[in-house]
């Protein structure tokens, strides 16, 4: 009658409590066989009984399930007093009763069942013993203690089971991280491998057959082969610069890193933290490389300021000089020691991009990361990077 639990042991315990409680009731006819109204009565209690054990309606702590008992308890104690044999239907009662109601009225329906039993075994005139009242009370300290522990058990069966398929979801959650932070990973790498060897190299090849060109007379047989092999490193190098944008981080892909920025502080902004995003100076194309290095910073300290600083400001400012872009990050956080090991903390949410990470992709470019903070005083991180150089036409991809 429980649907929660469907295991081949907790049926078999419901089929020995159903055929205890009848065979009991069929003891007590066939020691009644004389009294047409005992058999009488014990049929109408095994019928009663099925009906209920049957019903869908009577499921623990319902209202339906309180008032087959108290039907079931009428009838008993009608042919309780009719028979003294009746006095062992009791002891399935116990289970019944602490099963289906609350355990603050299970308890207390077990008590006057218990006490009915003695005083039924009492009024039919049998001699007063301790058995009298050790068999029912004991009959009935059992129940209540196999029925509670095995609701404890139970209760930490579904705990150990609820922990196992949150720790299954969350090893599939890390493992989907883990994918497509190497996807993001992987698509960084080729970006800088393209731009750092292809495109660079493309570059380079073009400025190189522009001089030939323009040293070569314009009618030399060598000028159009010349002008042709430019031609085709220039497009060449177009098609190297589409690569690298293809393969530059989502948040790129649909805008400018001011755009980018922006959105990251819509995101990032909650109840409990307000970011401002801010842009310095005349806004610059800059190459995928230096964009994708100061999102991935940005991403980093915001993350580490969700997590660890409980900051209820945070700032975000691009500025363009003349020769260089820096990216500043603050806020106005809990602060720590960065000379302590806290400076090496990760953030998972931006891909393991931790301070030294930060410095790392900061020093690749050229440029430096710096990190003022105290306990208490809030944090300000700035990375600063050197501005492209360019010679002549466009070399920087």
């Amino acid at each position: 009658m429980n649907p929660r639990a469907h295991t081949h042991v907790t049926t078999a315990l419901r089929l020995c409590l159903h055929a205890l409680l009848l065979g009991l009731l069929a003891l007590t006819a066939a020691r009644a066989m004389d009294d047409t109204s005992v058999v009488v009565l014990a049929g109408v209690m095994a019928g009663l009984y099925g009906t209920g054990a049957l019903a869908p309606a009577v499921q623990p702590h319902t209202r339906a399930a309180a008032v087959w008992l108290a039907a079931l308890g009428a009838v008993w104690l009608t042919l309780l007093a009719l028979s003294p044999g009746a006095l062992w239907v009791a002891f399935p009662l116990y289970f019944l009763q602490l099963h289906l109601l609350p355990t603050r009225w299970g308890l207390p329906a077990v008590v006057v069942t218990a006490a009915a039993a003695i005083a039924g075994f009492v009024l039919h005139g049998h001699e007063i013993t301790p058995g009298t009242f050790i068999g029912p009370l004991l009959g009935a300290a059992v129940a209540v203690a196999t029925v509670l522990g095995y609701d404890a058990l139970f209760l930490e069966s579904e705990r150990r089971r609820e922990l196992i398929e949150e720790l299954v979801s969350t090893r599939a959650e890390l493992a989907d991280a883990e994918r497509t932070a190497g996807t993001l990973a992987e698509r960084e790498r080729l970006a800088r491998e393209i731009h750092d060897t292809l495109a660079q190299g493309l570059s380079s090849i073009q400025l190189l057959l522009r001089a030939a060109e323009h040293t070569l007379p314009a009618d030399a047989p060598a000028t159009a082969h010349v002008r042709r092999a430019r031609e085709a490193a220039q497009d060449n190098l177009a098609e190297a610069r589409r690569f690298v944008r293809a393969l530059s981080p989502p948040d790129l892909e649909d805008g400018s890193l001011a755009a980018a920025l922006s959105r990251l502080s819509s995101r990032t902004s909650s109840p409990d933290l307000t970011v401002q995003f801010a842009v310095s100076g005349t806004p610059l194309e800059l190459p995928t490389p230096y964009e994708v290095a100061l999102l991935r910073t940005a991403q980093s300290a915001l993350a580490n300021t969700v997590r660890h600083s409980g900051a209820r400001r945070a700032e975000i400012t691009l500025s363009f000089m003349e020769t260089s872009v820096s990216l500043d990050v603050v806020d106005d956080g809990r602060g720590f020691d960065p000379e302590s090991s806290a400076g090496t903390r990760r953030s998972p949410d931006s891909g393991g991009f931790g301070l030294p990470a930060m410095r790392v992709r900061a020093r690749s470019l050229g440029g430096t990361l710096s990190v003022e903070s105290a306990p208490g005083q809030g944090t300000a991180l700035a990375v600063t990077l050197p501005l492209p150089l360019t010679d002549g036409e466009d070399t920087t991809p």
